[in-house]
């Protein structure tokens, strides 16, 4: 994204955070980037929709850098996938626009989030990808539907954690290695 189309997507971010999606205008967009209409039409020929479209993409491909710089170094699926859990569970618990906009509209983010959720799991199956590799799998489990899986329900918990505190590092590791790890992995081997 060039320099223009970025400032339109703060703005929006910031008109979003503001007022929500749904009172979110070109017009509100076109003053608060300071540009006029023809210039955010320009950026976004789409209009509102593929202007909070790309928002979301953004706010979703900057979380996914921060997470992978919260993972980076970890030397085990394990830890890639506690870390995962934590980080991701926190970031959303304290992201203050998502929860407002949760709160108020959801019927308004719910879709794109929809389709966003494709590429993210995808995303986090790639990730998890060569770590199972390196763990290992159980006989019987294909590579690439384990790492699906394990990113499915990863997304599961941090949106329903249910009897799991995920600001709890213990039970982020009992959780990830007697429920989610169980049956695809090769068992760890005793000394």
């Amino acid at each position: 994204m060039d320099a223009t189309g970025q400032r339109i997507v703060d703005a929006t971010y910031a008109c979003v955070a503001r007022r929500g999606v749904a009172k979110t205008t070109i017009d509100e967009v076109a003053r608060e980037a300071g540009m006029s209409r023809a210039t955010v039409y320009r950026a976004f020929p789409g209009g509102r929709d593929e202007l909070i479209n790309a928002t979301v993409a953004w706010a979703t491909r900057d979380f996914f850098g921060r997470l992978y710089q919260r993972i980076h170094g970890a030397e085990s699926l394990e830890e890639v996938m506690e870390r995962s859990i934590m980080f991701a569970y926190r970031s959303i618990v304290e992201h203050e626009v998502l929860q407002r906009v949760m709160q108020t509209e959801p019927d308004k983010l719910l879709p794109i989030l929809t389709v966003e959720s494709n590429r993210i799991r995808d995303w986090i199956a790639a990730v998890f990808a060569p770590y199972l590799l390196q763990r290992g799998v159980a006989d019987g489990v294909d590579l690439a539907d384990a790492a699906d899986f394990l990113a499915r329900m990863v997304l599961s918990y941090i949106s329903a954690p249910g009897r799991w505190d995920l600001d709890d590092p213990d039970q982020v590791a009992r959780l990830v290695r007697s429920e989610l790890l169980a049956g695809i992995v090769v068992p760890a081997r005793s000394c």
